[in-house]
């Protein structure tokens, strides 16, 4: 009596052959031989007499019967489909940037992924990757030139028409202007360099910004956060991080006297103000009238009070950390007869 076959698993392989299907049913023992179509299986072997494994031979893509050989007769067919070879295709990398010196995870998405052999970045082979699935693979990229790479993956079937990465050069930072800015925060920083389009974070320190613009690819503005002493500026692209440009937090000046603290309505009365944080003094005003001054130390500038009406005027000092309170200045008419 002929062997029977009840199914096959597989039910499907590529035509370049080499399945390995297992054949359930009965009578088997004793076959001498498994056919794909009319084509000989490249091997087979006979487990028991319910089951056999088979190595489906190359054949053109479409259906053929599988049948199994006993010196009784032949079996009835089942079917087993030759898949054409399918090329791997490539339709997302996620992300699809990153920096020049490589070490980006990306995901690249597609079909036709299951075997694949090369993972390649302008024809550099990935750092490593991962085949997730036959629609899915991470890779991490090797390092490359500033500018579009293109993404293959290559399987025995073929390799896929290249999709888009691109390497982006990382920021560099020349200057920052004003390099000195108030503890409370809030001073707009201009900062000049080259590779700053899409910065995503510009920070004082460890500090993000109170907020930043993209200018141009050579300029971003930052407002400072508030902080205290060195807290030096870098900018973060997809490129990396740039280098630090400083940046100096200063303390809010104070007045605590003056000397004198009157003087005639005529300008020239040189006054002595004395207080804390006056270094980086860059105004003094009497009245709000600019006048011209000199810094002392850190503790004492001179002025040169102005003309003006007879009564009080606020005198104020301006450093980058901000400005003071004021204190009075009062000036008296000159004698009358």
């Amino acid at each position: 009596m002929p062997p029977t076959i009840n199914t096959i698993n597989p039910s499907q392989g590529p035509t370049t052959g080499g399945t390995t299907v297992t054949l359930a049913g009965t009578g088997m023992t004793g076959s001498t031989a498994v056919r794909f179509g009319s084509t000989n299986a490249t091997s087979f072997t006979v487990n028991s007499a319910t089951q056999i494994t088979a190595v489906s031979p190359p054949h053109a893509a479409g259906t053929v019967a599988v049948t199994v050989v006993h010196p009784t007769g032949t079996s009835n067919s089942v079917t087993f489909v030759y898949a054409a070879a399918q090329v791997p295709v490539v339709t997302d990398i996620a992300p699809n940037n990153g920096p020049t010196s490589g070490g980006t995870s990306v995901t690249l998405t597609g079909t036709g992924f299951t075997g694949a052999t090369a993972v390649r970045f302008a024809g550099v082979p990935a750092t490593s990757f991962t085949v997730n699935s036959a629609t899915q693979i991470t890779a991490v990229t090797p390092a490359g030139s500033a500018g579009a790479a293109a993404v293959t993956v290559t399987t025995p079937n073929g390799t896929s028409a290249p999709g888009a990465f691109f390497y982006v050069a990382p920021p560099v930072l020349n200057s920052a202007g004003p390099a000195q800015g108030p503890t409370a925060g809030g001073a707009v920083v201009t900062l000049t360099g080259s590779n700053l389009l899409n910065a995503t974070t510009v920070r004082f320190g460890s500090t993000d910004a109170a907020s930043f613009t993209v200018v141009s690819a050579t300029q971003i503005t930052a407002t400072a956060p508030p902080g205290t002493g060195s807290s030096p500026i870098t900018v973060i692209t997809s490129g990396g991080t740039s280098n630090p440009v400083a940046f100096t937090y200063v303390a809010a000046p104070a007045l605590t006297a003056l000397v004198p603290a009157a003087g005639p309505t005529s300008a020239g009365t040189v006054v002595t103000l004395t207080g804390t944080n006056l270094a980086t003094a860059k105004a003094v005003t009497f009245g709000g009238t600019a006048v011209s001054f000199t810094v002392v130390s850190d503790t004492q500038i001179t002025g040169v009070a102005p003309a003006g009406p007879a009564g009080p005027v606020t005198v104020t000092v301006t450093t980058a950390g901000g400005t003071s309170p004021g204190l009075t200045y009062t000036r008296k008419a000159p004698p009358g007869i």
